[in-house]
């Protein structure tokens, strides 16, 4: 029963199970009593989410890679990826990796963020990271 890495408010797979927000912030004029049935997220956990000034570093490379300066979006995303490794790599964040490993062997679940490309997301982290770990992940 393996995790899915999913877009928040894209419909649910069947049998997808608890979908896990790994935001920072939740969705914007949603009323919380709405944000599973808009299929935004079951659970809010943010502690799996960067850190705003790491955050800041993927909003500053997005925005030069719409602006085609892909080389300096390229380098800024590294920076993120980097930070965002090692605040994954401390404690509790690493202790939540390893459950959510182990339970991904036992249960289904899906993780989520807004971000429309998983490539230049922190999911992308997420999911390497959970792999390194042996973690079961569903296709699509």
């Amino acid at each position: 029963m393996p995790i899915r890495i999913v877009q928040l408010g894209s419909p649910r797979s069947a049998n997808e199970g608890l979908r896990i927000g790994t935001v920072r912030r939740p969705p914007r004029g949603v009323p919380k009593s709405e944000f599973a049935r808009r299929d935004y997220y079951d659970v809010w956990y943010p502690e799996l989410s960067p850190e705003v000034d790491t955050m800041q570093l993927a909003l500053q490379s997005h925005q030069l890679q719409a602006q085609g300066q892909t080389a300096e979006a390229d380098k800024l995303w590294k920076q993120f990826q980097q930070r965002f490794r090692k605040q994954l790599a401390a404690a509790p964040a690493s202790r939540t990796l390893d459950l959510l490993a182990a339970l991904s062997h036992q249960t289904a679940f899906a993780l989520g963020c807004y971000c429309e490309d998983e490539a230049r997301c922190h999911r992308s982290i997420l999911r390497s990271l959970l792999a390194e770990r042996g973690a079961d992940f569903s296709i699509g």
